[in-house]
């Protein structure tokens, strides 16, 4: 009995939270549509609430006001904006910190969260997977000597909290894994294993004859 129990558990708890997770996703951007006028609400119109419709108006806004941005007037527009943004004490401090750290994670062509990593933590002899985000910079790195990186050390099974932490890259071991891979490993607090990386035997070496 308790056999049965377990695997139905296994079953239906992936599967509730998953659905718990979607539903709060689609609630949270069905708020949108409270921007539009009341009479252009689908709610008003249709006579009944249909989820989904406020994500799929703000994927809506999202790609229009990438299409807007990418040129010249919407440059500027996001200039001014930003501008407007900057005179506010508080507010720029916060929207400038939000929009580095979002360029640098969105950038194609940055490194950060783009290489999962193993390091020792927190203490010697005691490993932990970390995701390497750059390397220091400013003053901080003119009082390290050597060559650094920075690595972020996420929780489990919480990994959007972490450690943000400076190591010398010989102590920092690249891992044959993938970023998906590990965060599943990290979340699953290492229940979910990685399959093991299959490495390529190295090429015989030519066989010279006199």
């Amino acid at each position: 009995m308790k056999k049965y129990f377990v695997t139905g558990l296994l079953i239906w708890i992936p599967l509730a939270i998953t659905v718990w997770v979607l539903n709060l996703i689609v609630t949270t951007m069905d708020q949108t549509l409270w921007l539009l006028p009341e009479s252009l609400r689908p709610s008003v119109w249709l006579g009944v609430h249909i989820p989904g419709l406020g994500l799929l108006l703000s994927l809506l806004i999202v790609l229009l006001t990438g299409v807007l941005a990418a040129n010249i007037i919407g440059q500027r527009l996001v200039q001014i904006w930003e501008g407007m943004l900057a005179r506010i004490p508080v507010v720029k401090s916060i929207y400038n910190s939000v929009k580095q750290v979002s360029d640098t994670l969105f950038s194609s062509t940055g490194e950060a969260f783009r290489k999962a990593v193993l390091v020792q933590y927190p203490r010697e002899g005691a490993w932990t997977i970390a995701f390497l985000t750059g390397a220091p910079g400013g003053d901080v790195a003119t009082h390290l000597r050597g060559d650094y990186v920075s690595v972020y050390v996420p929780t489990t099974p919480n990994p959007t909290s972490g450690f943000f932490l400076m190591l010398p890259r010989s102590e920092v071991i690249e891992l044959d894994m993938s970023v998906d891979a590990a965060l599943k490993y990290v979340i699953s607090m290492g229940v979910a294993a990685p399959a093991p990386a299959v490495r390529k035997a190295p090429a015989p070496k030519p066989v010279v004859t006199p």
